[in-house]
C-alpha cells in the first residue's frame, strides 16, 4: 500500500505547508514516495512511524535541508503559504529563515549565550534593539531567568535541556513562520523533556510546529494533528498511511495498521 488517506481536515484555506506527490531519492533509492500532506497553521503536527519510514526525510524537505545531502533528489511540489519552496528563484537560505529547524541533539554555536541569539539576527540585517531581542527570545523559551546573569558565558556550558531551549530561542529570534523539530527530546532527561513539551504547546500560539517523534505518549500529549508513516514491504520506501486529528489517530484510526502501531503491537 502506498497511497495515503486524505481526511477532510485541514482544508486548503487553513494550510500553511503543503506536500503534493513528494518523493525523495538518495541516489536511485527511494526514501519516501508520493506523499500528500497539508499542515495547518499555528498547530502542532506530529510525524510518527517506525524507523526508516521517512519522517525526518520529509521534515527536512520543508526547509530544504536535503539540498545539503549528496545525491539526494526531491520530486513533487512543496509550498509555504502557496509559494513553491523549490522554485528556481527561491533562496534556500531565506527558506530556512522562514522555516526554522531544531535537531535531535542540541547544537549551540561555540559562542556566548547572547551571541547565539544575536548571530542570526545580525546576519539577517536586524536593525532593532539586539538586547531586547535576546531577552524576549530567551523569555519565550522560559530561559531568561536562568541565564540573564551569565549571557557572556558559552552556550556550550548549559545543560542539555537548556541548550535545546537556547537553540529554540535562536530559531525564533529570526522570526520564522514554522518551526521543525526532529526528535527534540530524545537526548534529554525526563524533566527537560517535560519543559520542552510545555514550550511546544506554548509556541503554537505564534508559530506552526512540526515534530518528528518516536514517543507515542509525547505525540498524543503535544500535537493537534498526527501523520502516521510506514515502510512499504514491496518498495522498501516510506509512505503516509493516514493523517488526521491526533485524537482520531490514537482513538479511532481508519487503518488497522495505524491502530497496531499506536497500540504498540509493532514498531
Amino acid at each position: 500500500m502506498t497511497s495515503s488517506i486524505q481526511p477532510s481536515l485541514p482544508t486548503h484555506s487553513d494550510t500553511i505547508l503543503r506536500a503534493e506527490r513528494v518523493s525523495v531519492y538518495y541516489g536511485k533509492t527511494p526514501a519516501i514516495q508520493d506523499i500528500f500532506l497539508d499542515i495547518p497553521p499555528q498547530k502542532v503536527t506530529a510525524f510518527i512511524g517506525p524507523s526508516g519510514c521517512g519522517k525526518s526525510t520529509l521534515l527536512r524537505c520543508f526547509n530544504r535541508m536535503n539540498d545539503l545531502i549528496p545525491n539526494a533528489r526531491v520530486t513533487g511540489h512543496l509550498t509555504l503559504q502557496d509559494q513553491d519552496l523549490y522554485a528556481q528563484q527561491v533562496d534556500p537560505v531565506e527558506v530556512r529563515r522562514r522555516i526554522g529547524m531544531i535537531f535531535q541533539k542540541p547544537n549551540p554555536f561555540p559562542k556566548s549565550i547572547y551571541n547565539n541569539i544575536a548571530f542570526g539576527a545580525r546576519i539577517n540585517g536586524y536593525r532593532g534593539d539586539l538586547d531586547e531581542l535576546v531577552e524576549q527570545s530567551l523569555r519565550k523559551v522560559a530561559l531568561w531567568d536562568e541565564v540573564k546573569d551569565r549571557l557572556k558565558q558559552s552556550g556550550l556550558a548549559l545543560s542539555g535541556g537548556q541548550q535545546q531551549r537556547l537553540c529554540i530561542a535562536r530559531a525564533i529570534a529570526i522570526q520564522p513562520e514554522v518551526i521543525l523539530m526532529d526528535e527534540p527530546c530524545s537526548a534529554l532527561d525526563p524533566i527537560s523533556t517535560f519543559r520542552i513539551e510545555e514550550l511546544i504547546r506554548e509556541l503554537k500560539q505564534q508559530y506552526t510546529v512540526v515534530i518528528v517523534t518516536h514517543n507515542m505518549q509525547q505525540a498524543s500529549r503535544v500535537s493537534d494533528y498526527t501523520a502516521f508513516f510506514n515502510v512499504s514491504q514491496t518498495a522498501g520506501s516510506g509512505y503516509l498511511v493516514e493523517f488526521d486529528k491526533t485524537e482520531t489517530i490514537f482513538e479511532c484510526p481508519q487503518q488497522e495498521i495505524t491502530r497496531e502501531y499506536v497500540s504498540g503491537r509493532f514498531g
